[in-house]
């Protein structure tokens, strides 16, 4: 045989070697701050990581995992979900969100924080970012609010004109998304929802208690309830308080002392007006991702 037909035959099995050797690198899962730090405004990597986000079970339309932290104060008494990036193009929603993890860390006061930065992954990583998810729903009008399948359509027909950022879904809890906040929702059992979002640099609130009349420089301006929107589902339909926070930019953060500042606010209104249950029910941890080999 021929030194070239020899070189011929044995090619395939050094490529073939070659890739069983380099398959466990290429296999390893990819975190989710490469791509975060990348999209996001005013985010450093060292304060992604620092996060220590857990993949979940849940997955996005097209499969990105949904990634939570828990932070828990050692004499926690309320329970607390903050969910950033409901809409995919609100960028400046997932990247306060991590920097509230931090705070979290530092000041924890007497809470069990759960985060969820980006519950839209597939519209926060999307060119250009996009409010819906894959499917093209709104998130934030896909939660099974009562009389949904009528009130939900006449809504975005005729007070939205069927503008397609707003589109409710064909039916409540279509989306994986949505149904991963209610089961979370379901799960923890929260005292309180703090919901990002942005740019009309205002607060809202809907559901029982007093609100806060301000975080930072934001102040209460309470806008109605949307069918389908969370402040409904949540506030108004299961009895959890929902403050929304409207920050004034989607492409920016508010500066570093400012978020540091609207979280010791809402921290001072949590002290003050929530008061947890005397027995608090059993709560379920988040369902996290299986370990695979």
């Amino acid at each position: 045989m021929s030194e070239a037909r020899q070189l011929h035959s044995v090619l395939p099995l050094c490529l073939a070697l070659l890739g069983l050797l380099a398959s466990p690198a290429q296999a390893a899962p990819a975190g989710p701050c490469e791509a975060l730090v990348a999209r996001l405004p005013n985010l450093q990597r060292a304060l992604c990581d620092a996060a220590e986000l857990k993949p979940t079970r849940g997955r996005s339309v097209q499969g990105r995992t949904i990634y939570v932290r828990d932070v828990t104060a050692p004499d926690a008494k309320l329970r607390v979900l903050v969910v950033g990036a409901m809409h995919g193009d609100e960028l400046s929603s997932a990247a306060v969100a991590l920097h509230w993890i931090q705070h979290a860390v530092q000041m924890p006061a007497n809470a069990h924080w759960r985060f969820i930065p980006a519950l839209n992954p597939d519209g926060l990583l999307a060119r250009p970012a996009r409010r819906t998810n894959a499917n093209g729903v709104d998130l934030n009008r896909n939660f099974p609010t009562p009389d949904w399948q009528r009130e939900a359509k006449v809504y975005w027909e005729q007070r939205t004109r069927k503008d397609p950022r707003r589109w409710p879904g064909s039916s409540p809890l279509s989306e994986p998304e949505s149904r991963f906040l209610h089961d979370e929702m379901a799960r923890f059992q929260p005292h309180l929802i703090v919901s990002i979002h942005a740019p009309y640099g205002v607060l809202d609130f809907d559901g029982p208690g007093v609100p806060p009349p301000k975080l930072g420089r934001l102040y209460l301006d309470q806008v109605g309830i949307f069918p389908g929107s969370l402040g409904n589902y949540g506030g108004v339909q299961q009895g959890m308080p929902v403050v929304t926070v409207e920050l004034p930019s989607a492409l920016r953060t508010p500066l570093d002392a400012e978020m540091r500042q609207m979280w010791m606010d809402m921290q001072r209104w949590m002290g003050e007006r929530l008061r947890p249950e005397e027995a608090a029910p059993l709560v379920l941890p988040v369902k996290t991702a299986r370990k695979t080999s």
